[in-house]
C-alpha cells in the first residue's frame, strides 16, 4: 500500500478561460504550483497527468443531453472565431465556454476519475486534483457559477458503480454551497454529503432536506474558530456514523479571510485543521482513501498558501 500523496493535473486544464478579468482564470493553477514549488512540496507529491473521462463515466452523474450540449457550444465556436464571431459561448452571466472549454472539462472530470482508480489499487494513500474548470455547482443538467460537469459527485458515483463500495462521503468547504452536488447525491443513502456555507450567498436556492445531506449555513463574517466548532458538532458524528469507504473532497479555499468573492474569516490552519479531521475519519472507516478536488479560491496568494496547507497534511509532511 503506497504512501504517496498523488498530485492530478492537466495542461488543457489552462486552456479553459472565461475572458479577461475573470476571477476563476486560469492563473489560479499557477499559483498553486508556484506555491508548491517555493515551499518544496513539489517533491513530496507524485505527479500524475490526467487521461479525459468517458461520457459513460460522467453520465453517472450527468445527463446525456447536458453533456452533448457543452461539447457542441465548445467545439461550435471554431466555426463562429473562423468567421469572425465571439470568442466565447455564454451558459449564465458568469459562466462562460471557450473553444478549449469542452477538453478542460474531461481532463477536470478525468483527473477526479484517475485519481479515484489510483487510490482503491492502493497506488497512491490519497490524491489531490488540481483542475479547473471546477465543478460542484454543476446540477445533473445545468451549468452555472462557473462549474461544468461535477468532479467530486462523478467519482463519488465512479466509486459505488464502478468499483463497488457501498458507503462514500463528499466534503464541500467551498464557501459557496454545492448545490449541484446536493442536486445530483440528495437522496442517495449511499452518498453523505457535509459542507459549510456563507449564507444567504450565492447561489440562492431552496436547501434540499434530504437526509444524506449535512447543510452547515454560516453567517458572513464567521471565522476559523466557529466553523471548526460546528465541523465537530455537526458532521463527524454523522460522518462516523455512515463509515464511508471513501471520501471525496471538494476543496475550495474562497472562505480564506483574503478572498474578497465572500466574506468568511478563515486561514490556512483552518484548512489544515479541516483536513486532518478528515484524514482521521477516512483513517477510522476508509482505510484512508481521500480523493480532493479544487473548487473555488480567487486570491491567488491565499490559494496557493490554503493549498499547501491542505496537501502537508494529506502528504503528512
Amino acid at each position: 500500500m503506497s504512501q504517496a500523496t498523488g498530485y492530478f493535473t492537466h495542461q488543457d486544464c489552462w486552456r479553459h478561460e472565461m475572458g479577461r478579468g475573470h476571477p476563476e482564470c486560469p492563473e489560479r493553477l499557477d499559483a498553486i504550483q508556484d506555491r508548491l514549488l517555493i515551499s518544496g512540496l513539489d517533491v513530496a507529491l507524485e505527479r500524475r497527468e490526467a487521461t479525459a473521462a468517458s461520457m459513460a463515466d460522467m453520465e453517472l452523474a450527468h445527463g446525456r443531453m447536458h453533456l452533448a450540449a457543452l461539447r457542441g457550444l465548445s467545439d461550435g465556436l471554431r466555426d463562429d472565431i473562423a468567421a469572425g464571431g465571439p470568442e466565447h459561448a455564454q451558459v449564465d452571466p458568469d459562466t462562460s465556454i471557450n473553444v478549449h472549454s469542452w477538453d478542460a472539462i474531461l481532463m477536470a472530470a478525468g483527473a477526479a476519475i484517475d485519481a479515484t482508480d489510483a487510490v482503491m489499487a492502493g497506488e497512491l494513500a490519497n490524491a489531490f486534483c488540481a483542475v479547473r474548470p471546477p465543478g460542484h455547482h454543476a446540477t445533473r443538467n445545468q451549468a452555472m457559477g462557473f462549474c461544468f460537469v461535477n468532479n467530486v459527485a462523478v467519482a463519488a458515483k465512479y466509486a459505488l458503480e464502478r468499483h463497488g463500495l457501498k458507503r462514500v462521503a463528499i466534503i464541500d468547504f467551498d464557501v459557496h454551497h454545492g448545490n449541484g452536488t446536493e442536486d445530483i447525491v440528495a437522496g442517495d443513502e449511499r452518498i453523505l454529503m457535509c459542507s459549510f456555507y456563507q449564507h444567504p450567498f450565492y447561489p440562492a436556492c431552496e436547501h434540499s432536506t434530504a437526509a444524506n445531506l449535512v447543510n452547515v449555513p454560516v453567517p458572513a463574517y464567521t471565522k476559523g474558530m466557529e466553523v471548526r466548532e460546528l465541523i465537530d458538532m455537526l458532521w463527524m458524528p454523522r460522518l462516523d456514523a455512515h463509515r464511508p469507504e471513501m471520501i471525496f473532497i471538494s476543496a475550495g479555499f474562497d472562505a480564506h479571510r483574503e478572498d474578497d468573492m465572500a466574506q468568511m474569516g478563515l486561514v490556512e490552519n483552518d484548512y489544515a485543521w479541516m483536513t486532518q479531521r478528515i484524514m482521521e475519519v477516512a483513517q477510522r472507516h476508509a482505510k484512508g482513501r481521500i480523493v480532493s478536488c479544487l473548487e473555488g479560491g480567487y486570491s491567488l496568494s491565499a490559494l496557493g498558501r490554503s493549498v499547501e496547507a491542505h496537501l502537508r497534511v494529506l502528504a503528512g509532511v
